[in-house]
């Protein structure tokens, strides 16, 4: 059996995007079928409409998402019709030699659904990070669903699905950031404020956060930062070195993916401290340190993908601390639209004054 449904397409480089009728086949073996209930509208979906990611076109767009098990095929047991599920893009395969040394998170050989979704005459669609969930309904690996509790709402459940998770497992997975810790942020978008808040989960003591937006850091402030740094203002290394009794932070994580933001992460941290870059950078970028720098300050220089995480352990977890008032995952949805507003969407992410606009179907 073939679905049609309502799908937010992008049909070419930095052309709009458009709402139409896709056909969704039944799952395969080893696959689901998920109707959406909501999905985040990430920087991640306006990279592949500008041809950022790469050039096959026509991208099913969207994939910070949750929804419901509609059905499965031969041989998934780990999920079934009925499920409430956040969507990932990183299903684990446990064969690789990253899973095999106890290490999924850094899964080698994650995998999609195989069958394809398609338009009305059969051009293949490619499915954004292997998910495609601007769509009433999408087909993906049944490694790609991971069930949580229900009684969380699908439109703050989804941000999990991308940038909420890898903002929290950049601080928690990556930096290790613990009791007691100074942090430093550089960067207060979704991502950015994501890892203030794991920061704070992970008991922090000084949590610095960097931008050169006074709203921005206003929020950053409300999301759980103890100090703010106007960047554009002051020099950054040197207020983190003031704040932090002239030491540098104990963790810095650079959620702006730019060489001069970068550079300051390196310079603001402590001796044999920690330096996470969450923030994503383009190909031609190029980052010069000196070698003596990098040998004589010691400590760790890391990247972190997809906040580290392992969906099947983190979400749930993250999901329960948000049910018991721990987690504000809901201070990140600015807004709440439609399918067809996508397009509007991104145009707002210019401003600078909407951490998620949230599709809910």
């Amino acid at each position: 059996m073939t679905h049609q449904v309502r799908a937010v397409v992008a049909r070419g480089k930095g052309a709009p995007v458009s709402l139409e009728t896709i056909l969704v086949p039944d799952p395969g073996p080893g696959e689901a079928l998920v109707k959406i209930q909501a999905c985040g509208v990430c920087h991640t979906d306006l990279h592949y409409r500008e041809g950022g990611i790469n050039d096959e076109f026509p991208f099913l767009l969207g994939h910070e998402a949750a929804g419901v098990v509609e059905s499965v095929g031969e041989g998934v047991t780990d999920v079934a019709p009925g499920d409430f599920v956040i969507l990932n893009w990183r299903a684990v395969c446990g064969n690789c030699r990253a899973c095999l040394r106890g290490r999924p998170w850094y899964c080698f050989n994650t995998h999609n659904a195989k069958r394809k979704m398609t338009l009305l005459d059969g051009t293949e669609l490619s499915p954004a990070l292997g998910i495609g969930a601007f769509a009433e309904k999408t087909l993906v690996a049944a490694g790609q669903c991971t069930k949580v509790d229900p009684a969380a709402s699908a439109a703050v459940a989804g941000l999990l699905g991308c940038g909420v998770m890898a903002g929290i497992g950049a601080a928690i997975n990556t930096g290790n950031v613990g009791r007691g810790d100074s942090v430093a942020v550089i960067g207060c978008g979704g991502v950015g404020d994501a890892a203030i808040v794991g920061a704070n989960l992970a008991g922090a003591a000084k949590i610095i956060a960097v931008d050169i937006d006074d709203n921005k850091l206003a929020t950053a402030r409300k999301l759980g930062a103890t100090h703010t740094v106007n960047s554009r203002e002051t020099d950054a290394v040197e207020a983190i070195r003031e704040l932090t009794g002239g030491n540098g932070a104990d963790v810095v994580i650079e959620a702006v993916g730019r060489p001069e933001t970068y550079k300051q992460a390196f310079y603001a941290r402590d001796l044999a401290g920690t330096v996470v870059l969450v923030g994503v950078p383009t190909p031609e970028m190029k980052l010069e340190l000196p070698l003596i720098d990098v040998f004589g300050r010691g400590g760790s220089l890391k990247s972190s993908w997809y906040g580290d995480c392992l969906p099947s352990r983190d979400f749930p977890m993250l999901i329960d601390l948000h049910l018991q008032g721990r987690l504000p995952l809901d201070a990140f949805v600015t807004e709440t639209i439609a399918l067809d507003d996508v397009e509007k969407a991104f145009e707002r992410m210019h401003g600078g004054d909407v951490l998620r606009s949230v599709v809910v179907l």
